[in-house]
């Protein structure tokens, strides 16, 4: 093999394994683009859930003044 020819097939390798990279790079990119709307979308959901939860943490005990008197009074 030439000199030439093998300065060829590094750069053919090269050319490849760019290729190669640029593919993964690009699959890592959308992968973290869907990530990202995830975890906006679940923050939304937790905000929501937590706005619900203190709304509804509301004492199951009446106020006294709305008890009725014990039936012995």
């Amino acid at each position: 093999m030439t000199e030439i020819e093998q300065l060829r097939a590094q750069v053919d390798e090269l050319e490849m394994k760019q290729a190669f990279q640029d593919q993964t790079i690009e699959e890592l990119n959308q992968a973290l683009t869907a990530q990202q709307f995830l975890i906006e979308r679940m923050q939304v959901q937790m905000k929501f859930l937590v706005e619900k939860q203190k709304g509804s943490q509301t004492s199951n005990l009446a106020d006294e003044s709305e008890e009725t008197p014990p039936p012995h009074y």
